[in-house]
């Protein structure tokens, strides 16, 4: 079964700067500026998370896995564009 029960995660609040995850008896704040793929998401694909194992979270209905450990320390990944190096302008 993917997942796991809804006590387990729970999103707390949403607002314009993130949001809170609850997770077993831990507090995240998912920040729009770390992880900008939220930004623009409704309520309920915020609140629709699975966990697929003990560090990874999913958000089925907007496509976006995450490590725990990149909600908790953003900055070990940073979001880095590299250029593709066989990409030629038309």
């Amino acid at each position: 079964m993917l997942g796991v029960s809804a006590s387990e995660i729970e999103v707390s609040l949403v607002s314009s700067k993130g949001f809170w995850l609850l997770l077993d008896n831990e507090e995240l704040f998912v920040s729009y500026a770390e992880f900008p793929w939220f930004k623009q998401a409704t309520v309920e694909q915020i609140a629709t998370i699975e966990r697929p194992s003990p560090n990874h979270l999913y958000w089925p209905m907007l496509d976006v896995d995450l490590a725990l450990e990149s909600i908790r320390d953003p900055a070990l990944f940073p979001l880095i564009s590299k250029p593709n190096p066989s990409f030629q302008p038309g």
